[in-house]
């Protein structure tokens, strides 16, 4: 038996797209024995996941974690984050390790001066090329999310006029300047022909009754384009944010016929329901490599903007105080009629 450490302490996002990095471990490394170490928050991404057979987590004290590793006797680690815990774990537990490529030159000359010399490569066929010193190679199945079974889609959760179709809108995101303002989530909801479920985490729910209210009532206190009201239109929303957990509202966008999100962590859930995805790019860029991985998407992003990428990652602002990244998208789209 081969025991085998991957580890990754975060994102959401960054969490999905390993997960091809475990299938491929387990279904193509004879009799391994698969162990994931992520952040605490994060652990219940592999509740149901069955190519992880052991979940570790990183508390406190990374000394503790270190203390545990150690009584596994691993004899392969992939690390897939690579940065100064992850070079402490290794040292310390002194086994094989193999260690992702993150191209932090490469990046920081992309964001810097605008040279676009990344490799024209999905992050996930980037992460299963760390497995190539191993004889493994990439599959044909694309990313993984597992329901547990005590979370799957129950039609109760919504009204009945959403139980012929509905279109998912992640309106949250790690960083605001990967999301749009809140006029522009309202210009976008205008414009989609179909019942909406708003997705997103605690921290949107502000935003999310913000819109919820302008679609319920005439007198809005969001401040948004004028001919929204001229249109005398009025999308159909179901606000689902800060009613549902991770995994329940993975379930509500694998259950949506389409799926519209910025760069964040729901993007790739519904990538690996193989969900068309309508994606919407602020301060990052596709060029990053972490794009809707092996399905149909869209991209929505101001082109030609001399500051973008203005961060890999993102900021709780504009650093040119414009924000024409997100201000200035235009939505062209056609939704088929899903109901």
């Amino acid at each position: 038996m081969k025991k085998v450490l991957v580890i990754r302490f975060s994102s959401i996002g960054d969490i999905v797209l390993t997960t091809p990095v475990v299938r491929i471990l387990k279904t193509q490394l004879d009799d391994a024995q698969v162990h994931f170490c992520t952040k605490k928050q994060f652990a219940s991404l592999f509740d149901d996941n069955p190519y992880v057979d052991k979940v570790h987590v990183l508390g406190d004290k990374l000394d503790d974690l270190i203390s545990s590793l150690k009584k596994e006797n691993f004899d392969y680690i992939i690390d897939l984050h690579s940065n100064l815990r992850t070079r402490i774990i290794k040292l310390k537990l002194g086994k094989k390790a193999y260690t992702f490529d993150k191209l932090n030159l490469k990046k920081w000359l992309y964001v810097n001066f605008k040279l676009d010399v990344m490799p024209n490569k999905h992050i996930v066929d980037r992460y299963v090329d760390t497995l190539k010193p191993l004889g493994l190679k990439m599959d044909a199945l694309g990313l993984d999310y597992f329901i547990p079974e005590q979370y799957a889609y129950n039609a109760d959760w919504l009204p009945e006029n959403f139980q012929r179709g509905f279109v998912a809108v992640v309106i949250g995101a790690s960083y605001a300047t990967k999301r749009l303002p809140t006029d522009k989530i309202i210009q976008l909801c205008d414009q989609i022909s179909a019942p909406i479920v708003l997705i997103g985490g605690p921290s949107d729910k502000e935003e999310a009754d913000k819109i919820e209210s302008f679609f319920d009532n005439d007198s809005s206190p969001v401040n948004t384009e004028n001919r929204l009201f001229e249109l005398g239109k009025r999308s159909i929303i179901f606000n689902a944010v800060g009613k549902f957990n991770l995994h329940q509202s993975a379930a509500l966008v694998k259950q949506a016929k389409f799926v519209f999100s910025h760069d964040t962590g729901f993007m790739h859930i519904a990538a690996a329901f193989k969900k068309e995805c309508f994606t919407i790019w602020g301060n990052t860029t596709p060029e990053l490599g972490m794009y809707p991985y092996r399905t149909k998407f869209t991209i929505f992003e101001v082109k030609n903007l001399k500051c973008r990428p203005c961060s890999k990652i993102g900021f709780d602002k504009c650093p040119k105080g414009h924000f024409k990244c997100m201000n200035d998208q235009k939505f062209d789209f056609y939704l088929p009629n899903i109901q």
